[in-house]
């Protein structure tokens, strides 16, 4: 039991950093593929959300938890959206390719 307890705030904020600089990493990386652009994009919501909560625990308040329902929910939203969008775009021009999907500007 005392393993556990030596996990302290620092050691999750570190964590969500690390995830927070992964995504931005795999945002900056690979703008070719649209399905790993919106990985990235929830990989760095959920990093936020690891945050939220660290600091909810932390602070022995409840609103940082309560927040992190919210986003969740706006992230599943977002994730079935853009899927969405990413089905009818390889329905029209059979590529998921960033660069391909200039034909969009109006």
């Amino acid at each position: 039991m005392a393993a556990l307890s030596s996990v302290g705030l620092s050691h999750y904020l570190v964590l969500g950093a690390l995830l927070f600089t992964i995504s931005v990493i795999g945002i900056f990386l690979n703008r070719k593929n649209v399905i790993i652009l919106l990985m990235a994009i929830e990989l760095m919501l959920l990093a936020v959300n690891l945050n939220f909560i660290a600091f909810s625990h932390y602070l022995n308040d409840i609103a940082g938890q309560v927040f992190v329902f919210f986003i969740l929910t706006v992230a599943a939203a977002e994730s079935a959206i853009g899927l969405a969008i990413l089905v009818v775009i390889f329905r029209n021009l059979r590529t998921i390719n960033v660069d391909d999907l200039d034909s969009l500007k109006g």
